[in-house]
């Protein structure tokens, strides 16, 4: 009896450990919120998009069999190959959210012309031929659900699918066009009604090829040669009357381990606007996991020699002068130098409403190699630079720029009251202002990536620095004519780490 108590105890213990491991809420790095203003273009862009898809589609071939009882014929049996659509309108098209639910496609007075080969055999006759096809009267509506699968791709289904065409009109051409126009009315009764209950499978079909391609991406991209962004959906959309939320994981991850950093994600919300098509909000947590991952793969960790800091000073012969003649004044030096500049921590975020800085701690030491190459150290100190972060918004990425505000040298308790080993903080502070602070800033140039759909661009983008996150509001444009690649999120190399992820 002791036993089994002790079974059922355990039981309930791991029964609860698994129900609030299940439970656990992962909030989102990132948020994309899509408003009605990006649907309504949507619209738009997508007439343009489907045009492009359809004429290049192909059509399957419509296959059937009707009796001609006012030619008494018994059975005719046609097949409509090589169907192309030449052109279509569909003049009352909406996009709306469904709070809860999804997307509602509505379309209604569609036209569609579409040209065929056709083939007709009956006890009778058979002949071959070209013609056209004039739809009207097209209709379709039916609900996008959005949502994600197990790997944090986006997928799509198709509910109440419902479409129809309420009228058909056949133009044949050939030398019996006149002969075969005088009785191609009643055919047209059997197509619309062939056509009619293939209109929602087909569709359907197309979404789901449409999940096939987008399971393929892979939501991992390198942003450089230390980390990789994992941009995979943690939750299903969030639908409401006005916007629909995609939430993004939104974390970095050392180039070499996916390993989440230890710290994690807190909500945060984005303000109730629709001035424009897309919001991104982008979280401290976002940024913390980008500092976390550089640091822990090396990335600030940064050598100069005296040609290299010659390189980087060059442009300020002033700056050069001073800090050669500021160094001599404290070291006699006869051999070249090198500067070893080390974070001791992650950089540390602070992000406030119209404020966005970054507190650098680290170390630096002022080497020299003597004739017999012995590296000998001339100074090392400790420090923390504060800097401003400037943003903004080119193409599709976010720019990053540094400035210096101060720096606050920390010095070992025995050289307190060494004078010249304070005369160093003049040195620091020009091989940081000239030195690194513009090295930093031309690797900050390639930019972070932001999501954005296939062939669309951001366009009249603006970025708030808000408390906790970045708010980016931008509108959209769709480019028919671009060169980014079918992607989802538009982002290049994402197939690039596959082993790391399946291993992980």
């Amino acid at each position: 009896m002791h036993a089994k108590t002790v079974q059922v105890i355990w039981g309930c213990i791991l029964l609860w450990n698994f129900y609030t491991s299940t439970s656990q809420t992962i909030y989102p790095g990132i948020k994309a919120r899509a408003t009605q203003r990006a649907l309504d273009y949507g619209v738009q862009a997508g007439m343009e998009m489907i045009e492009q898809m359809v004429k290049k589609k192909n059509i399957p071939d419509l296959k059937g069999s009707e009796s001609l009882e006012f030619l008494k014929i018994d059975y005719v049996n046609y097949n409509f190959s090589n169907i192309k659509i030449n052109s279509f309108s569909f003049p009352n098209t909406s996009l709306t959210f469904v709070p809860g639910v999804g997307i509602k496609a509505l379309t209604n007075h569609g036209t569609t012309n579409i040209s065929t080969d056709w083939g007709i055999k009956s006890p009778l006759f058979q002949d071959t031929g070209g013609a056209n096809l004039f739809l009207s009267g097209v209709y379709f509506t039916g609900i996008i659900i959005l949502a994600q699968n197990d790997f944090g791709h986006p997928i799509l289904k198709l509910q109440d699918c419902y479409a129809q065409v309420s009228h058909a009109h056949v133009s044949f051409s050939g030398e019996l066009s006149v002969l075969y126009n005088s009785f191609a009315e009643p055919m047209e009764k059997p197509i619309l009604k062939n056509l009619n209950e293939k209109l929602c499978p087909i569709i359907t079909s197309e979404v789901e090829a449409l999940n096939t391609n987008l399971s393929m991406i892979e939501v991992l991209t390198k942003i450089d040669n230390y980390t990789v962004l994992d941009f995979s959906l943690v939750s299903s959309p969030e639908i409401t009357e006005n916007y629909a939320d995609l939430n993004l994981k939104g974390v970095f991850y050392p180039l070499e381990n996916l390993s989440d950093p230890p710290f994690s994600p807190v909500p945060f919300v984005l303000p109730e606007r629709n001035d424009t098509m897309l919001y991104i909000g982008i979280s401290e947590y976002f940024l913390k996991s980008a500092s976390f991952a550089h640091f822990t793969a090396g990335a600030f960790n940064v050598t100069l020699s005296t040609q290299e800091i010659s390189n980087h000073l060059v442009h300020n012969s002033q700056g050069l002068g001073n800090v050669l003649s500021q160094i001599a004044e404290v070291y006699i030096l006869s051999q070249p130098i090198m500067v070893q500049i080390m974070a001791t921590e992650p950089p540390r975020i602070n992000l406030l409403p119209g404020n966005f800085t970054l507190d650098i701690p680290a170390s630096i030491m002022i080497l020299t190699k003597s004739e017999n190459s012995t590296v000998e150290t001339i100074v090392s100190m400790d420090f923390v630079a504060s800097t401003s972060v400037g943003l903004v918004i080119l193409g599709q990425r976010l720019i990053c720029s540094l400035s210096l505000n101060r720096f606050h040298l920390s010095l070992p308790e025995s050289n307190h009251n060494n004078i010249e080993i304070l005369r160093f903080e003049n040195v620091l502070s020009s091989i940081l202002h000239f030195g690194v602070l513009p090295l930093a800033n031309a690797k900050l140039q390639q930019g972070l990536p932001l999501p954005n759909p296939y062939n669309i661009s951001f366009i009249n983008s603006e970025i708030e620095v808000l408390k906790d996150f970045l708010l980016i509001s931008t509108d959209l444009k769709y480019e028919s004519s671009s060169k980014q690649q079918s992607s989802f999120y538009g982002w290049d190399n994402l197939n690039l780490i596959n082993d790391l992820w399946r291993k992980n």
